[in-house]
């Protein structure tokens, strides 16, 4: 039996990264999968592929998370498509890093619309259709920035940390429903994001990490398995860090 059959998830921001780690990983434990994304049409279509060829339902949706009403849209359209959604993840996100001193407003506006906002969105969208059917399982992705913050990060910290109290209260308030609601923190995951970078930055990080090597999507998308399965029942309003130690 896999661990997430006959389970619907519908995953923000799954092209690439973490999102399409987590999303390819549902699918192999049996989960029809529907996901988002913002404006790669392209890898979208790839990725719905790659889902479906692994024996499950999978759609891809063009919506920002960010917008209130596309929100509340989206998951109308995936209600309908799939019948119902079990499993949430608020993994979209972005980053405009600055010194607190030349950061905009623009900036800072941006990145909390797009990474705190949108959980605001998406859960308030789910939480009837998960009330009426009493059970649920909502991942929030946050960051280790959001627990012990970064010089030039303050906005993506801000909305990172957020995502942590916004978590807990969600716990609160539908622990007697059923629905949890659990946030993870990765701390350096090496995606096409961080493959830009140099080498010795790379390493330097690496270094630093008491495991001695960067998180991979999979890493991530294991620990969400678990928070997605029925094996973590009892599990709500935690924070896992899935950080290789970072934190410790």
């Amino acid at each position: 039996m896999k661990l997430l059959e006959n389970k619907t998830a519908l995953i923000t921001g799954a092209t690439r990264g973490i999102g399409k780690g987590i999303a390819l990983s549902f699918a192999k434990q049996g989960a029809n999968v529907a996901f988002t994304y913002s404006s790669s049409k392209e890898a979208a279509e790839i990725l719905e592929a790659e889902l479906n060829a692994l024996g499950v339902k999978s759609k891809a949706y063009q919506s920002n998370a960010a917008n209130y009403d596309a929100a509340q849209e989206l998951v109308k359209e995936v209600l309908a498509e799939f019948g119902s959604i079990e499993i949430l993840v608020n993994n979209a996100g972005i980053t405009k890093d600055n010194l607190l001193l030349r950061i905009s407003e623009e900036d800072f506006d941006k990145v909390i619309e797009v990474n705190l906002k949108s959980v605001f969105n998406l859960t308030k969208a789910i939480i009837k259709p998960m009330m009426k059917q009493r059970k649920g399982s909502i991942i929030n992705m946050s960051s280790v920035v959001g627990i012990k913050g970064n010089a030039g990060q303050s906005n993506y910290a801000a909305s990172k940390a957020g995502i942590l109290g916004f978590t807990k209260s969600v716990a609160l308030e539908l622990g007697s429903r059923n629905i949890r609601c659990n946030a993870i923190a990765p701390g350096f995951i090496e995606t096409e994001m961080t493959a830009v970078l140099p080498e010795e930055t790379v390493k330097g990080w690496r270094e630093a990490i008491p495991l001695k090597r960067g998180g991979t999507p999979e890493d991530i998308a294991n620990a969400c398995i678990f928070l997605a399965s029925d094996l973590s029942t009892y599990i709500t309003g935690q924070t896992l860090n899935v950080d290789g130690g970072m934190l410790t």
